[in-house]
């Protein structure tokens, strides 16, 4: 292990919902729920005003809703969140060229290797500058450990949240982490936990103390040995830059489970060509075709084609997940549907239609875009606006659906850079509401978006990226629709979504 704390965690605080607060101005210092809205949804992300109620990652999120009644529930919008996480790697590659992403919002960073950082005074320094700079590029804070090894440096970034800095000091790694629960050490889950407390071991102290021996009966080998090192604080792992992707895939999970096999069909050639679009996007193409299926009692189903070539044709790729589609009983309902491409390369191999069935009729389905992690579903007669959609009125300008319902449809016109809006209300159908691209979080330095008053249309479009959601505040006063009569459920109140 080094002697000196080099080795950077950086991990973004509340990623999700502090881009949604900062991107909608209404919503800064209130509890903000990012995740899937349905009935079978899980919370994402919860802004630290949200878990003082208790809600958190991971859980339900008719539980969140429970818990924190009166919070933003909002659809995650990946590709604003893409963008903001490119502005921050890139920060990061400016330090050093080993950086090692584990998501969109944290990354370790080898300081050394890019002599940004040698000694404790140095590393301190790198800290300190690198979260001023992710402050002044996207607005958003982080908070960074600082250590001799990965594991070290991870703790530190969890002791420093939110909006932190901690460094170990090389030598007091041994006393930090003895009273530590075991849980705190990478690859103890729930389980591995559960049987640790069950031997009678709770804290890293504990775990040193059962020795390696024990360690391995209870645990294996590979898994004992790498815990009874962790607990004496030793770790060598070394930061890796980033690798290629294994794999490209998408999957939907559904509100209702699907019965109609027709409609499985139609949704199974809906996630095929959403990985086209990804693989094409990444400049990759691939031979292996996976479709994953979860059935109605929860059982999930893989199936895997393999093709003489690498490929990224829609049509072979579509073929090839209704083949493997045909294989499986969905009879029950099905509750996930997922398909993905394996063995990439950074080429295609033409003649590869010919491994399509040509007996087959394929339906043509129309490329819409749809944000991830939400299931697409036939547009309904009527337009739908998501609660938290980024929207252009042609009078009122840039704004956000905070809640819709009964034909009607009300926006916040707001953006990053204005003070909180007003919220006005339309018919659903009205020609001159649209959906837009979210703005940005912070203006170009160069001279880029000047800040928008609420309400005030702006006469061009600049600055702009994909579709956003978010839900309302419940009990907002809001106007009635233009041209409208008054009537219950017509102003007043918006309707929680």
């Amino acid at each position: 292990m080094r002697n000196a704390p080099t080795i950077l965690h950086l991990d973004m605080d509340a990623f999700f919902a502090s881009v949604e607060q900062a991107s909608k101005p209404s919503l800064r210092g209130k509890a903000v729920v990012v995740g899937g809205l349905g009935p079978r949804g899980v919370v994402a992300t919860a802004s630290y005003e949200a878990r003082v109620f208790g809600v958190h990652s991971a859980m339900p999120m008719a539980q969140a809703r429970r818990l924190a009644p009166n919070a933003a529930y909002l659809v995650p919008r990946f590709s604003l969140y893409r963008a903001v996480s490119e502005q921050v790697m890139a920060l990061l590659r400016e330090l050093s060229p080993l950086v090692e992403p584990l998501s969109l919002d944290e990354a370790f960073v080898d300081l050394e290797a890019g002599g940004a950082a040698w000694d404790e005074e140095s590393a301190r320094r790198a800290g300190e500058r690198l979260r001023a700079d992710i402050r002044a590029v996207t607005g958003l804070t982080g908070s960074v450990g600082l250590a001799a090894s990965k594991m070290l440096a991870k703790i530190a970034s969890e002791q420093a949240k939110p909006d932190g800095l901690v460094l170990i000091e090389p030598g007091t790694e041994r006393a930090l982490l003895e009273p530590m629960s075991v849980r705190t050490l990478p690859g103890v889950g729930p389980a591995t936990g559960d049987h640790l407390r069950r031997a009678g071991i709770s804290t890293v102290q504990e775990l040193a103390e059962a020795g390696e021996d024990e360690l391995v009966r209870l645990l294996g080998k590979a898994h004992g040995h790498a815990l009874y090192a962790m607990a004496l604080a030793r770790d060598e792992r070394p930061v890796v830059a980033e690798r290629e992707a294994k794999s490209v895939s998408v999957e939907d999970t559904y509100d209702v489970d699907i019965h109609d096999r027709l409609r499985v069909g139609l949704e199974v050639q809906r996630l095929a060509d959403r990985c086209v679009r990804r693989l094409r996007e990444a400049g990759l193409s691939g031979r292996t075709i996976v479709l994953k299926v979860r059935r109605y009692d929860f059982s999930t189903l893989t199936r895997s084609e393999t093709l003489r070539g690498p490929t990224d044709d829609p049509a072979v790729i579509r073929e090839a997940a209704a083949r493997l589609l045909d294989s499986v009983d969905t009879t029950g309902g099905v509750r996930l549907l997922g398909v993905g491409v394996s063995g990439l390369a950074d080429y295609t191999q033409e003649d590869l239609f010919a491994q399509a069935m040509p007996s087959r009729a394929v339906a043509e389905v129309p490329e819409e875009p749809v944000p991830e992690g939400v299931a697409e579903r036939p547009e309904p007669a009527e337009r739908h606006w998501r609660a938290g959609q980024d929207v252009r009125h042609a009078e009122y300008g840039p704004g956000w659906v905070q809640g819709s319902g009964l034909g009607r449809v009300t926006v916040r016109f707001e953006t990053p850079l204005s003070e909180p809006g007003r919220v006005r209300t339309f018919f659903v159908d009205d020609p001159a509401l649209e959906p837009a691209e979210p703005l940005p979080l912070v203006p170009d330095p160069s001279g880029g978006v000047p800040p928008v008053r609420p309400g005030e249309a702006r006469g061009t479009d600049v600055g702009q990226r994909s579709g956003e959601f978010r839900a309302g505040d419940a009990g907002q006063d809001v106007e009635p629709a233009r041209g409208s009569e008054r009537g219950p459920g017509s102003e007043g109140v918006v309707a929680r979504t």
